[in-house]
C-alpha cells in the first residue's frame, strides 16, 4: 500500500515521503492517526496545498522540542538514593524515577521518552539522553547520591576542618605554656 505521509514517523519517513507500507499498518494504524493518507492523484494534489501548513507545525514542534532540550540541558538533577555497603544501590534509577524528578523540577515530560540503555545501579554522575522529537535529543545531567549525603557532605568537611584547627590551636598554646 502506497501512503503520503503527513508527519515524521520513526522508522518509515519524514513528511511528503511516499511510502509503501503493508495494508494493516496503513490501515489500521497511520491512516486512523493522521499520519497519512493513500497515495491517489487526487491526494497528491490536495497535499501539495496542505504542505506548506504542516510544515509549519512540524516546524513549530520541533522549536518547542528544541527549547524544551535546552531547559533540560540547564537543569542538573540529583536523585538520592538508599544504598547498602559498598555503596551499593538498593533498587535502581529507572526513567520513572528520572521523570518523577524533572516533574518535581518543573519540567514535564513524557518517561517514555527518556532513554536509558540499563537501570543505573550506582552512584555518579550521568549524562542520559532524552529523546523529544525525531530530530530534538537533549542530553541530561544526573547526579545519583547517597540518601542524606548533600546535607552531610556540606557540613561535613567544614566542620572537620574546624576541628582540626582548633585542636591545632590548642595544641600550640600548651606548647608555649
Amino acid at each position: 500500500m502506497k501512503l503520503i505521509l503527513r508527519a515524521d514517523v520513526d522508522a518509515l519517513g519524514r513528511l511528503g515521503e511516499i511510502v509503501t507500507v503493508k495494508a494493516g499498518y496503513g490501515r489500521n494504524y497511520l491512516i486512523p492517526q493522521g499520519l497519512a493518507k493513500p497515495a491517489t492523484p487526487a491526494n497528491l494534489k490536495a497535499f501539495e496545498l496542505e504542505r506548506r501548513k504542516l510544515q509549519e507545525n512540524a516546524n513549530s514542534l520541533r522549536a518547542q522540542a528544541q527549547g524544551l532540550a535546552d531547559r533540560i540541558a540547564a537543569t542538573p538533577l540529583t536523585i538520592e538514593v538508599r544504598v547498602g555497603e559498598g555503596d551499593k544501590l538498593y533498587g535502581s534509577v529507572t526513567s520513572t524515577n528520572i521523570g518523577d524528578v524533572l516533574e518535581a523540577a518543573g519540567i514535564n515530560i513524557d518517561r517514555r521518552k527518556i532513554v536509558l540503555s540499563d537501570p543505573i545501579r550506582s552512584l555518579g554522575e550521568y549524562e542520559v539522553e532524552v529523546k523529544l522529537h525525531p530530530d530534538v535529543h537533549g542530553e541530561l545531567k544526573l547526579s545519583v547520591v547517597r540518601h542524606g549525603a548533600s546535607i552531610i557532605e556540606e557540613t561535613a568537611p567544614a566542620a572537620k576542618g574546624s576541628v582540626a584547627k582548633d585542636a591545632q590551636s590548642e595544641d600550640a598554646e600548651t606548647a608555649e605554656a
